[in-house]
């Protein structure tokens, strides 16, 4: 049984009013509005006033799971990109990627449940498992920050319900290969029970050096996309972004069904509906990565001329250096000292390395360098 315990419990005590929202929305499709009558749901018949309506008229409850007509635009696109069969029942809207890995893990993970993942990893992840009673188990590396399929395979144990694995990556901006997911599809092949692959993807867009990350799901079989529009089209604070179902995932009409149930559970209700409409119709867009290529280059550039060792970032916006002595907390203590602020690594599941975001402008990068210089050679007495 792919879905938790938990949760196919409690799918069958679900609520009433939500269920008799979906099959009204049905009857009305296949009667007539004008033949059905529906009493369910607490939806304000009287308008907003009129300068609400000016602002945004899209303010009356939806389907948990998004509007269909926005689910079956953004299946048009995963359509086209991997040439897989998706439909709008393959596509659930979230909050961001950050509700969309809670709702699917709260689907996944009965208490005690672990979910894989490849260190360097974004910190919330760990929170994100905890949320739902499991546990994140963080894989080691391999030297060019990408998975470590042996070493992953190791980590399996009867608990382990989920892979989650982050390209392009945050904090170190690798892109995992496309071999990587084809070991991984032939590892999960050799494990008796069903584990899921969880992509999670809002950098997917920023990168550079015309490499193309792979399309996941023509890859592994039980793969779950997660994404949001925050970084691609720049609008972070407006939390939209979606969970995609891959048509060949054999429990893809049950997941969906449970995802639907948890995001709702978990108080997300919905995706914003204004933002729904906008990303149905411009979400092809991408801002231009051009500065953060060339802020990635100084960068880069700037601190192996020093001495630092970097693996060199595909994609993001991050560069996720070795400090040059082992305690990356002291380290950057050292920085602090010259004015510099970076985030340790072992908040990402890699001590002895530093985190540093290039969401700055260019003269903020060429104005730091010296200081990163200074605090290197302190560092090396």
């Amino acid at each position: 049984m792919i879905v938790s315990r938990a949760v196919t419990e409690n799918l069958t005590k679900s609520s009433w009013i939500r269920r008799m929202f979906e099959e009204g929305a049905r009857l009305k499709q296949e009667r007539g509005a004008d033949k059905v009558f529906d009493f369910t749901l607490g939806n304000p018949e009287i308008e907003p006033p009129p300068a609400v309506l000016a602002a945004a008229h899209l303010h009356a409850y939806m389907p948990n799971a998004g509007h269909v007509k926005v689910r079956e635009a953004v299946a048009g696109r995963l359509r086209a990109s991997t040439g897989l069969p998706y439909t709008a029942g393959h596509v659930l809207m979230t909050v961001g990627a950050g509700a969309a890995l809670n709702t699917v893990l709260k689907a996944l993970l009965d208490p005690g449940d672990e979910v894989l993942t490849v260190a360097p990893f974004f910190a919330e992840y760990t929170f994100y498992a905890e949320n739902h009673g499991g546990k994140l188990v963080v894989v080691p590396p391999k030297a060019d920050l990408t998975p470590d399929i042996a070493k992953l395979e190791a980590a399996i144990t009867s608990r382990t319900r989920a892979i989650l694995v982050n390209s392009p990556n945050n904090p170190s901006g690798a892109i995992y290969p496309r071999s990587t997911f084809v070991e991984i599809e032939a590892m999960l092949a050799r494990v008796a029970r069903p584990i899921v692959l969880v992509s999670d993807e809002p950098y997917r867009a920023l990168v550079f050096d015309d490499v193309v990350p792979p399309e996941v799901p023509p890859l592994v079989t039980r793969s779950i996309v997660a994404t949001s529009w925050s970084k691609s089209l720049a609008i972070p604070g407006e939390r939209i972004g979606y969970l995609a179902f891959s048509p060949r995932l054999p429990e893809a009409a049950e997941l969906f069904e449970a995802c639907t149930f948890t995001s709702r559970v978990l108080g997300f209700v919905n995706a914003p509906a204004l933002w729904q409409w906008v990303v149905a119709e411009v979400g092809d867009l991408v801002i231009d990565v051009g500065p953060y290529r060339e802020k990635r280059d100084l960068m880069y550039e700037g601190l192996t001329r020093i001495g630092y060792q970097c693996v060199k970032p595909q994609g993001a916006f991050y560069v996720f250096p070795k400090t040059p002595i082992d305690d990356d907390v002291a380290f950057i203590r050292l920085l602090a000292e010259e004015g510099v602020l970076t985030v340790p690594g072992s908040g990402f599941g890699m001590p002895g390395h530093i985190r540093i975001s290039l969401t700055v402008d260019r003269d903020t990068v060429v104005r730091a360098l010296p200081g990163f210089e200074r605090a290197f050679k302190k560092a090396r007495g």
